[in-house]
């Protein structure tokens, strides 16, 4: 299916910045939301995106003015009548996405596509409150999608091949790294990610060490940003919000520490409310030692290492490849174009990283986390089968790669 016309409904912050995005690309999108207000705020964040590239000499002002008039506000749904394909992107509630989904349903053409932002929850769900199942799939950007070059691609149980094709050649279209990836809660990225960042928390809250210290070593062993800025610029509530659905998914070993919630609690969300991890305007009343404090979590035993959030991270990698999520190669580059993985300045996913390491000294290490913090760090059974094998990764020659 070639795609003329596009919408995208919710116009929050990831909605203008997808509007922005498909106006980019040379098409046409309708952005829509409830709330006047909301529409011309979203239209204004894609303004803004324009206009940085303008200020910074990417492109010209006449430029910007042609592809913002490709953006088209609105607070119904006319003009949806000859849209081929819709970004849903209202908040992370189920019965939200629903009720938009069914409206979506009746006012567009029988062959549109429409597809969810959202980064956990049931596309099938979604799909079958509607007459178009078939038509239906997760496109999940990750933020700021102007930036942020993977997108995941989600089929749900009766999405059909053809849908994922037209799918991923429109994620092309805007010039992204397009991943299949397996139904499941978390999808890829986010399910990889959330047991380290929730193990950064754990050795918060227990007093292994400071939110600085932490971060600052694991900018050091490679990435980006360090876990609690990533947290903050993410929103605490949208990752507290996420681990409540991997927790009822996967058990004990994604549940959200009690500073998180504690935090979301207080109204410390990250950046977007002055404070989270960090503190970004006026210092609050009760400061996040004071917090760490009411939790009454400390644990005199605990000690942070890298290691310790890395094994998580490749451990719920490992679970993935083991379920056929994504191919593996595909998990690492989901990894890497995600979140900008690196070790030592070497773009790298987890699961060539555990190679590295070997994978006997990634078991050997969850058993000892095991012995010391409990059944969250149980070794994926993967690992075990394959240090039993001997295929313990670059030394010798296979481990989940070949070498």
């Amino acid at each position: 299916m070639y795609i003329f016309k596009a919408a995208v409904v919710g116009a929050g912050t990831m909605g203008g910045a997808i509007a922005q995005v498909i106006s980019y690309s040379g098409l046409p999108v309708v952005l829509k939301d409830i709330d006047a207000k909301a529409v011309e705020a979203g239209v204004e964040h894609a303004r803004s995106i324009y206009q940085d590239r303008v200020d910074k000499g990417k492109m010209s002002a006449t430029d910007m003015t042609n592809k913002m008039a490709l953006i088209e506000g609105a607070t119904t749904y006319d003009g949806f009548d000859d849209v081929d394909i819709v970004v849903e992107a209202v908040p992370e509630k189920m019965e939200i996405k629903k009720a938009v989904f069914i409206e979506l349903d009746k006012v567009l053409p029988p062959g549109s596509v429409i597809v969810s932002n959202t980064s956990a929850l049931s596309i099938s769900e979604m799909a079958a409150v509607t007459g178009r199942s078939d038509r239906i799939a997760g496109l999940h950007f990750f933020n700021p999608p102007n930036v942020m070059k993977l997108v995941e691609v989600i089929p749900g149980t009766t999405t059909t091949t053809e849908t994922i094709e037209d799918i991923v050649g429109f994620a092309q279209t805007l010039r992204k790294i397009a991943i299949v990836v397996k139904e499941c809660p978390g999808f890829l990225v986010n399910r990889v990610l959330t047991p380290y960042l929730i193990e950064s928390v754990y050795c918060l809250q227990e007093g292994a060490a400071n939110a600085e210290d932490i971060d600052a070593a694991m900018v050091d062993y490679g990435w980006p940003m360090g876990p609690f800025t990533l947290g903050d610029f993410m929103g605490i509530d949208v990752g507290a919000d996420v681990a409540i659905t991997l927790e009822a998914a996967y058990g004990k070993r994604m549940q959200s520490p009690q500073l998180l919630n504690k935090m979301v609690e207080v109204g410390r969300l990250g950046a977007k409310s002055g404070m989270g991890f960090y503190v970004y305007g006026e210092e609050p009343e009760q400061s996040l030692d004071a917090l760490i404090e009411q939790v009454g979590a400390s644990n005199p035993s605990s000690r942070f290492s890298p290691e310790r959030l890395m094994y998580q991270m490749i451990n719920e990698a490992a679970r993935c490849a083991e379920e056929g999520v994504a191919s593996l190669p595909d998990i690492d580059t989901a990894m890497i174009a995600g979140l900008g993985m690196t070790v030592e300045g070497e773009r790298i996913g987890p699961l060539a990283l555990a190679d590295r390491l070997g994978l006997d000294t990634i078991l050997n290490g969850l058993k000892e986390f095991v012995s010391q913090y409990g059944p969250r760090f149980t070794p994926a059974a993967i690992l075990e089968q394959k240090v039993a094998a001997g295929e313990t990764g670059v030394a010798k020659g296979r481990g989940f790669f070949e070498y």
